[in-house]
């Protein structure tokens, strides 16, 4: 039986409309959860990159690879495990400006987790933490007794560690166009 483990799928297109909609359905017709999902363009103009993350075999994903590529607006699709990658979030916690000043404690779990403040006003301020999800499930666990007043983690980031060779294909699709 072949094992579950994280994969981190890389999608390339154009940016159309629908496109996440009809991607995120080949997901749901074969009932996989998204453990995250994230969008931005890439290092080519008008090129934009899908990085889903998802629990599943290797024949599984590669099963969805295929499918994802025969969307017309998709250039290229990879996979990665998540040792082939280096990845990390971001998240966010808004607390109340006095448990800063009131709970000295807060500074030190702050200082100990290399999160920042990104703002500060007399309602409430902000810390901004970026690695790993455990790094930011662990920031969280330790700020909640605190108060938190908002809380929200970004989809996961990624790059590989090998050559993807996809700066070539995405400047030929570029020239083709």
């Amino acid at each position: 039986m072949e094992k579950r483990i994280n994969y981190t799928v890389s999608v390339y297109t154009e940016n159309n409309i629908g496109l996440l909609h009809r991607i995120s359905a080949i997901f749901l017709k074969r009932h996989i959860n998204i453990v995250s999902f994230t969008t931005s363009e890439s290092e080519i103009k008008n090129v934009y990159r899908f990085i889903i993350v998802v629990k599943m075999t290797k024949s599984g994903v590669e099963r969805i690879i295929k499918q994802i590529e025969k969307q017309v607006e998709v250039i290229k699709a990879f996979y990665h495990r998540d040792d082939e990658t280096i990845f990390q979030e971001s998240a966010l916690y808004k607390m109340k400006s006095s448990a800063l000043f009131e709970e000295r404690h807060i500074q030190n779990i702050i200082k100990d987790s290399n999160a920042r403040i990104v703002t500060v006003n007399k309602e409430f301020f902000v810390i901004e933490k970026t690695g790993f999800r455990e790094d930011t499930e662990k920031l969280y666990n330790d700020l909640a007794p605190f108060g938190l007043l908002q809380f929200t983690r970004s989809g996961r980031i990624a790059v590989s560690k090998e050559k993807m060779g996809i700066s070539d294909i995405l400047n030929n699709f570029k020239n083709q166009k």
